[in-house]
C-alpha cells in the first residue's frame, strides 16, 4: 500500500493579503413598490409624456441640434462623402490641387440667419453703434473738461472775489483816516474842535459822508452795509410795530435814532451808475484797481501787507500776486 501523496503548498508570494483587502458592503435588499408608489410615478410619467415644450425650449433644442449638426463632420454613409470618395477624396485630405497652401480642410462654416434684414444690415448696425459710442465717449470727454475748467473758473472767481472786499476794507481804513484827520484839521481852523452836536446820552456823534461822495472803489462796501442794514431795520421794525408808540418825540435823538426807530426812511440812491460800472468789470480787473490806488495813494501793498515811508517801496518784490511767491 502506497503511502499518501504530500500536498502541494501555495508560494508566500501567492498568499492573500488580508491587510489590503477590500470588503464590499451588504448591498440593501430591493424593496417592493407598492401600490400606491406605482401609480404616482405612472402619473408622473405620463404627465410628462403628454406636456406640449414651450417655444423657448423647442427653440434651444433646435439650436442644440444645429450645433451639434454642424460640429460633426461628414459622416461617411452620406450621398456627399460617397461623392467626394468617388472623386479622390481622402478624409483629413484638402479637395482641390493639390500644395495649394489655401486649401481649406474644413468646410464653409454655416451662419444661420434668424430675422429678415439683408445682407450688411450687420456690419451696418454695427459701424452705426460704433460711431455712437465714439460720439458718447467725446461727448462724456467734453462735458468732464468743461466741469472741472467751470468748477475752477467758479472757485478762482470765489476767490478773487474774497480779496477785493479785503482790498476794499484795508482802503476804507486809509480813507476813513484820512477823512477823520481833514475833519478834525477843519474844525481847528474854525475854533470848534467838535465832531458833532452834544448830547446828554453819550458823547458827540461823527457826521457820515455820503455814499456818493465816498470812493467808488469802496463805495460797493458800504452800499451792501447799508442795505443789511436797512433790511435789519425793517425786520426790526416788523416786529415791534405793535408795541413801539412811533407818536413819542425824544428831543435826544438826531436822524440816525429817528431812522433807527422807523420814524425816518432812510434814503438811499437806488441808482449808481458809476457804482454800477465798476462792479460790472471782472474781479481781477477790480483786484487790480484796488491794488494799483493803495500803492499810488498810500504806499500800501496789498500783498506784503505793510504800508511803505515813501513811494519808492523799497522791498517789495512787484505789484503782481504772483511776484510775492
Amino acid at each position: 500500500m502506497s503511502p499518501n501523496p504530500p500536498i502541494a503548498q501555495a508560494p508566500m508570494d501567492q498568499e492573500d493579503d488580508y491587510m489590503s483587502m477590500t470588503i464590499a458592503e451588504p448591498s440593501a435588499p430591493k424593496q417592493k413598490e407598492t401600490y400606491t408608489q406605482r401609480r404616482i410615478r405612472k402619473a408622473r410619467e405620463a404627465e410628462l409624456r403628454s406636456r406640449q415644450p414651450s417655444k423657448a425650449e423647442l427653440a434651444a433644442l433646435s439650436a442644440q441640434n444645429l450645433t451639434a449638426a454642424l460640429s460633426t463632420s461628414l459622416p461617411q454613409t452620406s450621398k456627399g462623402f460617397q461623392m467626394l470618395s468617388k472623386l479622390g477624396y481622402k478624409p483629413g485630405s484638402t479637395l482641390g490641387a493639390e500644395g495649394n497652401p489655401h486649401a481649406r480642410i474644413e468646410p464653409l462654416g454655416v451662419a444661420v440667419k434668424e430675422d429678415r434684414g439683408g445682407i450688411g444690415l450687420d456690419s451696418e448696425r454695427k459701424r452705426k453703434f460704433r460711431e455712437y459710442a465714439e460720439g458718447e465717449m467725446e461727448r462724456e470727454r467734453a462735458e468732464a473738461g468743461g466741469y472741472r475748467e467751470r468748477v475752477a473758473r467758479e472757485r478762482e472767481e470765489r476767490r478773487t472775489e474774497g480779496l477785493v472786499r479785503g482790498a476794499m476794507g484795508v482802503l476804507e481804513g486809509f480813507e476813513g483816516e484820512v477823512d477823520g484827520e481833514t475833519e478834525a484839521a477843519r474844525d481847528n481852523a474854525d475854533g470848534d474842535g467838535k465832531e458833532g452836536p452834544a448830547t446828554e446820552s453819550g458823547p458827540p456823534k461823527k457826521i457820515r459822508k455820503p455814499t456818493r461822495q465816498i470812493n467808488v472803489l469802496w463805495r460797493g462796501l458800504v452800499r451792501q452795509r447799508e442795505e443789511k442794514e436797512r433790511e435789519r431795520r425793517m425786520r426790526y421794525d416788523l416786529h415791534q410795530s405793535l408795541s413801539r408808540n412811533t407818536n413819542y418825540d425824544n428831543p435826544d435823538e438826531d436822524a440816525h435814532d429817528r431812522q433807527a426807530l422807523g420814524k425816518e426812511e432812510e434814503e438811499i440812491d437806488e441808482e449808481d451808475s458809476e457804482l454800477e460800472e465798476f462792479n460790472a468789470l471782472e474781479p481781477a480787473e477790480r483786484l487790480r484797481k484796488l491794488v494799483e490806488y493803495l500803492r499810488d495813494k498810500f504806499h500800501y501793498c496789498f500783498w506784503c501787507k505793510f504800508r511803505y515811508p515813501d513811494g519808492t517801496m523799497e522791498g517789495c518784490p512787484g505789484v503782481a500776486e504772483n511776484d510775492h511767491d
